[in-house]
């Protein structure tokens, strides 16, 4: 696939599962909302904590975020029909914004794609993820 109907595909999931990494060099795993932004020096992905119900506010994907920035996000398709499988990973940088232009632009993205942000409050921390390698496979 193009660079260009990769990220296309990857932008057009629901969801997407985040890994980060923990102190100890383990991963972990969650699935989140996000949006997908191109600018001009490439492409920027953001997710935000929003007031869903959570057992911590203390959530582990931002202290690791904190500990060590390197992520990905995984989106995959399956069917039946394993023709048509596929999946996309975008790899990155993040960081986690608790306030200014970033979570502004975040909140925004996140509130056109998801009607849910009309009923749900995006409360929390922004966290935008600068895109350095894309990885992809289709059946």
């Amino acid at each position: 696939m193009a660079e260009f109907e990769v990220i296309e595909q990857f932008a057009g999931t629901p969801t997407v599962v985040l890994a980060t990494l923990g102190p100890d060099g383990a991963p972990h795993l969650v699935p989140v909302v996000f949006a997908v932004h191109r600018g001009t020096d490439g492409v920027t992905i953001y997710t935000a904590v929003d007031a869903k119900r959570k057992s911590t506010q203390k959530l582990r994907r931002l202290a690791n975020i904190e500990h060590d920035p390197r992520v990905s996000l995984l989106a995959d398709h399956y069917d039946d029909d394993w023709s048509q499988l596929w999946w996309v990973r975008a790899d990155g940088r993040a960081t986690t914004h608790y306030s200014g232009d970033e979570m502004a632009t975040g909140y925004a993205l996140l509130r056109a794609k998801y009607r849910q942000y009309e009923r749900i409050a995006l409360d929390g921390p922004v966290v935008t993820i600068e895109v350095t390698r894309w990885s992809s496979w289709q059946a």
